[in-house]
């Protein structure tokens, strides 16, 4: 008795054994196909099918070239294209009992994980066909209340996803006799709620998103999951998984967000996957051959370092035969800078369309404008459109983007010191900006790569095939509700064109003007708060920062304690002079000096302070970033304040004041800046220290003396012979 019993438990064990194995050897890889539905290559199924190789799946795309009939399937029902052609390719499978069939849509669906993870998964529910699910019952309501009930899970059917046998899902498609634009989910939807067919196809649905995640309505339940050198998607509230994630209906821009690292796209071991995939290459074509760019200049409001922005544009590193230059200026402002920048480089641009204020072109026309002329001309290889408060600092931007190899793509860029960027990381329900969780770590490079992203601004590159294709029939920039940069990203976005930021490469940043004000001869001077690395750039000498690493070639001393060393630029003593003379309002030179507390000056000069031309906050600020430094460098011990009350420009003139007797300055230490050149706009002058019978005669354009104030360093102004001599003078912590 006890043996035939051990018989039986052996058989039973060996029968389970043999039907287990047989099961995993039908549920194998290479019978599985994944089927999906596309009439065009677009962004999105490209992103499908790299996931899909990524996994190895074996995918059939069914409706490549064809014209779509289907409806417009994101804002209304339809969609039966779909399942006529599935019904005439799953004839040829079934009667393939081992083939298991995935279909799936493609535009708005990645794979987070491969086929042997999918198929055990399909095997643990135990069912013949499983649907994906979602909690909105679509497209009918009230079918609803009969949907069978689900204690834990999403209730209602979703047709974006489904894998099944072969003979079981061929059957259920063989049902199909209605039209293209008819909808799909409620022909799958009809199936699944006959308890018949459900129990005769033995359906279920993947209530617990074991298989699919299905996005809308379930954004807040799915996040990030870093695993090593992969990314998942893990649904936090039934702790799963899924092998597929699907941003259907309005879900398109947090799929995207997702997979801008689900499956490698970007881990933290491995930084960017995806960015060398695509890449052009142009190292060994020649200059004439190279794409022809056109390149669209916006200049809407007032902006500083206007000069600057235009130069870099003749200085990129890009054939100039095969740019065409398109400026548009709504500023008369910047007139003057436009004809300066036009009588240099026209040679540069011989083709350049230039349309100015005078013209009252607005900015939505304007941007239609220079875009229609990449459209129009089958030549036209990208389009480039940039602000007038982008600061292209790298010259090979150009390249770079077009190496990309995307539809549209921007080179990241930021202001200073801030997380104010050119670009979203998502929007809010209404369309406007959202912060992305990965937000500052992209701005502030800690995560490098290529991003697709909901709103990009102020500097961008578009393909002209993607242009003269996809967004032919596109009003890119127009819609009286909305301001030109939203009705482009939308625009982009409804076409199903991704947009790229990269912060692969440091491209510059964004220049700030909400405090530009234009009255002011020179009104670059006043933006040493807002935009202190375009400010560094124009005013500050080109050697200044070689004193901290290089004393011995860039400070002198000429005198004991006496130093010499680079500070203004050129351009900086030029505009300081001539915001000056243009104040117009020197003091007389004499003892009596009402802008001081007392009303007496004891040694006078022929000078203007600071504070007359409101530059007396700016002036500090120079003072502390960059005088404080050299001064803690050449008088080790001493930490300044760099508080100062008296700080002036002074002329000289043989006719007017030339010289200046003998003086203590009311400071621990001076800075006297030379403003002019000796021999080209004044002979004579310099400084003598008395105490040494030291002499500094030759002082340098831009060079700054500094020295201690009281006590040692006795000294007096050397008398101007010939033309006018200027010096900006310091006083600092008195």
């Amino acid at each position: 008795m006890m043996s035939s019993c051990r018989l039986l438990c052996l058989l039973a064990v060996a029968f389970l054994h043999s039907s287990v194995s047989a099961e995993q050897r039908r549920l194998s890889p290479e019978n599985l196909l994944v089927i999906t539905a596309a009439t065009e290559e677009t962004d999105g199924f490209n992103r499908f099918m790299r996931t899909a190789r990524e996994f190895n799946y074996t995918v059939k795309a069914l409706g490549l070239g064809e014209e779509w009939k289907g409806g417009d399937v994101a804002r209304t029902v339809g969609g039966g294209q779909k399942v006529r052609w599935l019904k005439k390719e799953l004839i040829k499978h079934s009667d393939k009992k081992d083939m298991v069939i995935m279909f799936v849509d493609s535009y708005d669906v990645i794979f987070a994980s491969g086929p042997e993870e999918l198929l055990a998964k399909f095997s643990r529910l135990g069912h013949r066909v499983v649907f994906s699910a979602e909690g909105f019952c679509w497209p009918d309501q009230r079918l609803a209340p009969k949907y069978p009930e689900v204690h834990s899970g999403k209730r209602y059917l979703n047709s974006g996803g489904f894998i099944g046998f072969a003979p079981d899902l061929s059957t259920i498609v063989q049902q199909w006799k209605y039209k293209d634009n008819d909808d799909d989910q409620l022909f799958y939807t009809k199936i699944y709620l006959d308890k018949t067919q459900r129990t005769k196809f033995n359906i279920t649905l993947d209530h617990r998103s074991r298989i699919f995640q299905n996005l809308n309505g379930a954004v807040d339940e799915v996040v990030l999951k870093f695993e090593r050198a992969k990314v998942r998607a893990r649904n936090v509230a039934y702790d799963t998984l899924p092998v597929i994630i699907h941003g259907n209906g309005p879900t398109k821009l947090q799929l995207n967000y997702l997979g801008n690292y689900v499956p490698t796209a970007w881990t933290f071991e491995n930084g960017c996957g995806i960015c060398d995939d695509d890449l052009l290459f142009f190292n060994d074509v020649p200059d004439e051959e190279m794409p022809l760019v056109y390149v669209a200049v916006f200049i809407e409001h007032a902006t500083p370092f206007m000069e600057e922005f235009l130069d870099r544009l003749a200085t990129l590193n890009y054939p100039m035969t095969r740019i065409r230059l398109f400026i548009h200026n709504n500023v008369v402002y910047h007139e003057r800078h436009i004809q300066k920048f036009w009588d240099r480089h026209r040679d540069l641009f011989p083709d350049a369309l230039l349309v100015g204020p005078e013209e009252n072109l607005q900015e939505n026309k304007a941007r239609t404008m220079a875009v229609e002329a990449c459209k129009k001309d089958p030549e036209c290889d990208y389009y480039f459109s940039i602000d007038s408060d982008v600061a292209l600092t790298n010259p090979d931007t150009l390249r770079i983007l077009i190496e990309e190899n995307k539809s549209v793509i921007a080179p990241m860029l930021s202001k200073h010191g801030k997380l104010w960027s050119n670009f979203w990381g998502a929007l809010s329900p209404e369309g406007f900006y959202s912060r992305s969780e990965d937000y500052i770590e992209i701005v502030q490079g800690k995560r490098i790569g290529l991003w697709n992203v909901p709103y990009i601004t102020q500097a961008y590159l578009i393909k002209g095939s993607v242009l003269r294709s996809k967004l032919s029939q596109v009003s890119l920039y127009v819609d009286e509700e909305m301001d030109p940069d939203m009705v482009f990203c939308r625009s982009i976005r409804d076409q199903g064109v991704f947009m790229f930021v990269s912060n692969r490469d440091e491209f510059g940043r964004l220049v700030a003007s909400s405090n530009f004000n234009t009255s002011r001869l020179h009104p670059d001077m006043w933006q040493i708060f807002d935009n202190p690395v375009d400010w560094k750039e124009k005013y500050i000498h080109e050697n200044y920062s070689k004193i901290f690493e290089d004393e011995k070639s860039f400070v002198e001393q000429p005198c004991p304690d006496v130093y010499w060393f680079p500070a203004f630029s050129d351009k900086m003593c030029d505009h300081l002079v001539e915001t000056m003379e243009h104040h117009g309002e020197w003091s007389g030179g004499t003892h009596k000096d009402e802008r001081l507390a007392g009303g007496y000056e004891n040694v006078p000069t022929v000078d203007t302070h600071m504070n007359q031309i409101a530059f007396e906050k700016e002036w500090l600020k120079f003072l502390k970033e960059y005088i404080v430094p050299v001064t803690e460098k050449l008088y080790p011990g001493y930490y300044p304040k760099a508080q100062a009350i008296m700080n002036f420009v002074v002329r000289y003139r043989p006719d007017e004041q030339p010289a200046l007797r003998p003086h203590h300055d009311s400071s621990t230490f001076t800075i006297n800046i030379a403003l002019n050149r000796k021999g080209i706009d004044y002979e004579g002058g310099g400084c003598r220290f008395l105490r040494y019978d030291c002499k500094v005669e030759s002082p340098r354009k831009g060079w700054s003396f500094m020295h201690p104030g009281r006590l040692t360093h006795y000294h007096e102004g050397l008398p101007t012979t010939k033309g006018t001599r200027y010096i900006m003078v310091s006083f600092v912590d008195p």
